[in-house]
């Protein structure tokens, strides 16, 4: 198959399973990601969210890999104006020396949270993380070989081949992965609106360097597959809840799948869920192989990192059997 297939996991928990049994089942997911042929599976930095548990993402990374054997493990991604870069690469170093060669490092400027929570991790600094192309390159010295005399160096870290990856949901995203010429992914899981535009950016502007010879797109797309059509449609109600009361203002934790949404959400509601999940796929598994097909046509993505929000961990682990299944992963 010449598109990769990766996942993307937040660390979901709710009120019936505890964050320790969600720390485990992502451990278990990975495990069956690696048996099913996925090339990486990453976790992303959100703070002060219920419902999500990958707060402490560097740990979660060293948990996961420990758990597996050559899967590739990594930040979907590390919310670099959150840190100083000289921490991410010791941190990122400590992990490529324990599991070298399967870790990687995708990089956003986000907070990952609301402004009060940025404000209580971002004190003193800039607040919009908008010198993120500068941490980049701060975390690229830290990287890098040592000059001889260098009084501050990471270590471990310094002189590490660590893949960067930049992450957006933005043009500005575009305009630095080209420049920078690394590997770019679009969180079209959440963020859609400009996702085309930006990869048409991304290749356009696109500069060769040392790390990477031509454009690497890379797609966050949200699936629910199950046996049947009906038995998905059902299942994503649990999505379609979540993100209406993100719509609300009062993220909550995941609720169970309901039969239908008519009654739960108003019209503009809708309207604005689905704007978010414009490229959400959901079926059986023909109607799968469809939706990723299409989506790939239509981005010419060379990977898609499928992320998945069940409130069933059983039916997580058989929806990702079945993209597996599908797209020929194995």
């Amino acid at each position: 198959m010449s598109v990769k297939l990766s996942i993307l996991d937040l660390v979901p928990y709710h009120e019936h399973r505890s964050i320790g049994e969600s720390l485990k089942a992502s451990r278990s997911l990975a495990q069956l990601a690696e048996q099913l042929g996925y090339t990486r599976y990453w976790v992303a930095e959100h703070h002060s969210i219920d419902g999500i548990s990958s707060a402490a993402t560097s740990v979660v990374i060293g948990y996961l890999a420990e758990g597996t054997n050559k899967i590739r493990i990594g930040s979907g991604g590390i919310m670099l104006p959150n840190h100083a870069p000289i921490v991410i690469a010791e941190q990122f170093g400590t992990l490529e020396s324990l599991y070298p060669g399967r870790i990687d490092l995708g990089l956003g400027r986000a907070p990952g949270s609301d402004r009060m929570t940025m404000m209580a991790m971002r004190r003193g600094t800039d607040l919009k993380g908008g010198e993120f192309d500068e941490l980049i390159e701060e975390l690229e010295f830290f990287f890098a070989e040592p000059e001889p005399y260098q009084k501050i160096k990471a270590v471990p870290g310094a002189g590490l081949n660590i893949p960067l990856y930049i992450l957006g949901s933005s043009l500005y995203s575009a305009h630095l992965a080209a420049k920078l010429g690394r590997p770019y992914a679009f969180a079209g899981h959440f963020a859609p609106q400009q996702m085309i535009e930006a990869f048409d950016i991304y290749r356009r502007e696109f500069t060769p360097s040392k790390h990477l010879e031509k454009p690497y797109v890379m797609v966050g797309v949200p699936v629910v597959a199950a046996e049947t059509d009906r038995e998905a449609e059902r299942l994503a109600t649990t999505v379609y809840q979540t993100f209406l009361n993100l719509v609300r203002g009062n993220p909550r934790l995941a609720l169970p799948p309901i039969d239908s949404m008519e009654g739960v959400w108003s019209p503009m509601e809708e309207m604005h869920v689905r704007r978010m999940l414009e490229i959400f796929v959901v079926g059986g598994p023909e109607r799968v192989r469809a939706g990723l097909d299409q989506l790939i046509a239509m981005t010419g993505a060379d990977e898609l990192i499928v992320s998945s929000n069940f409130y069933d961990d059983r039916d997580r682990r058989r929806s990702y059997e079945i993209v597996a299944q599908v797209m020929n992963a194995k």
